[in-house]
């Protein structure tokens, strides 16, 4: 049964049909050949699968980057970025990299950051002499961080799936994130050097602090944030309405940059792509359920579990499995239909849940990236002078890149769990 199953999603997938098309309509067609299950369960496994109340943080999390970004916010801190690191070598692939660190705090998500940070430094690369594949691949790459450094979309799905706080997940990523960045930071100067690229004048202080003052609004809701969260003030989804609040009120009434007809459109644009989101996520969620209760799980997991019982294989092969998955389904697809897999296995293998977390996370940022059908591949591609072909040639060396950061992350626990076990006891035992 579980070959023909899968057998019947592969099928599915080849005919090109939507992923929520492609998850429910599987489960549709292999309890109507079963006969025993009424097929209104389905029904009802679409709606429950979204009825939590942590998911509410995402539509708010996904209206706040998109506030931010028509409101000026997202340019002012990239122009602090820019002043930061700009004389540097590389410093503007440099910015590109920090600024998505900067933005990543703040949406929550890899395509709003590509899109925000793309419209604004692709050009500028691409006139400061840097290779148009490059440029492009760290625009795809950085902006994958948006799924790591916390707040963070996935892991507020993952946190719902897999039962484990999405204050502690968020914590896990601040570390993995840091790491992520510094080793592009570290790649974009010794390429700059090795290419002999021009750097910028370092700014007087002046013109620093003016650029500070100015991005001082936008700086301040990663702190909003995350400082609320960690300090107990709000949870995971009030501090989302609170980044949805500040950020409307920074672009209508602080920077004026933004009207009331453009949020009126932004809240449109944001309900758009949330429904996307809460689809896949109602399907998927079907989806596992038929996995769970068909015994499909269980079967995988004790094929798994039967290969070896040494925690680093059993790593090796959820990494493989993974980073397959994410070259072809989005990473909150990933979360549902894969975790209730890995909640079989990971306790077994005495994988800590929220370094699971964090490793899956890691490696769904990579398949963001990765072809043939990497999300940020499309989204870049919808950039001015960008095509499909540039987005998949620029994304081959940064996903290399990539997997040294994630091998770090697997074998170094603390990386993930130094700072939510300080914090909250006994999270990273």
């Amino acid at each position: 049964m579980g070959a023909s199953f899968l057998l019947l999603v592969s099928s599915l997938l080849m005919l090109g049909l939507p992923i929520f098309i492609v998850l429910s309509l599987a489960v549709f067609i292999a309890l109507s050949a079963d006969g025993t299950t009424p097929l209104m369960l389905v029904v009802q496994r679409l709606f429950s699968g979204i009825d939590r109340f942590s998911l509410m943080a995402i539509p708010l999390f996904i209206l706040a980057g998109n506030l931010m970004t028509t409101g000026g916010l997202s340019r002012r801190m990239l122009r602090v970025a820019q002043l930061i690191v700009g004389p540097l070598n590389g410093g503007l692939a440099t910015t590109t990299v920090t600024g998505s660190m900067f933005f990543s705090a703040i949406s929550g998500s890899s395509p709003a950051t590509v899109v925000a940070v793309g419209k604004l430094m692709l050009p500028a690369m691409l006139e400061g002499g840097y290779n148009h594949r490059f440029s492009v691949g760290l625009l795809m790459s950085s902006g994958a961080m948006g799924i790591i450094i916390p707040p963070s979309i996935f892991m507020i799905v993952y946190g719902a799936v897999a039962g484990v706080s999405i204050g502690a997940l968020f914590m896990a990523g601040i570390g993995a994130g840091l790491l992520y960045g510094l080793v592009f930071a570290v790649y974009c100067w010794v390429k700059a050097r090795r290419d002999g690229l021009a750097t910028s004048e370092p700014a007087s202080l002046a013109e620093f602090m003016a650029a500070l003052r100015e991005a001082s609004w936008g700086l301040a809701i990663p702190v909003l944030i995350l400082g609320g969260i960690y300090g107990g003030i709000f949870t995971p989804t009030e501090a989302a309405a609170v980044a949805v609040a500040y950020a409307a009120f920074v672009g209508l009434v602080v920077y004026r940059e933004m009207t009331i007809v453009e949020c009126w459109q932004v809240c449109v644009d944001s309900a758009v792509v949330t429904a996307q989101i809460m689809i896949i996520l109602a399907a998927a969620s079907a989806f596992s359920w038929y996995l769970t209760t068909s015994g499909l799980t269980q079967g995988l997991a004790g094929t798994i579990l039967g290969v070896s019982d040494n925690p680093l294989v059993i790593l090796l092969m959820i990494n493989i499995v993974v980073l397959i998955a994410g070259m072809f389904l989005d990473p909150n697809s990933i979360v549902i239909i894969l975790v209730p897999l890995m909640l079989n296995i990971a306790p077994e293998a005495g994988i800590n849940l929220v370094q699971l977390g964090v490793i899956l996370c890691v490696n769904a940022a990579i398949g963001m990236y990765t072809p043939p059908f990497g999300l940020n591949l499309f989204v870049a591609s919808s950039l001015e002078g960008v095509t499909y072909a540039d987005a998949v040639r620029g994304s081959l060396p940064f996903v290399l890149l990539a997997l040294v950061v994630l091998v770090v992350v697997n074998l170094v626990p603390g990386l993930s769990l130094w700072l939510p076990h300080m914090v909250l006891q006994g999270v990273g035992s």
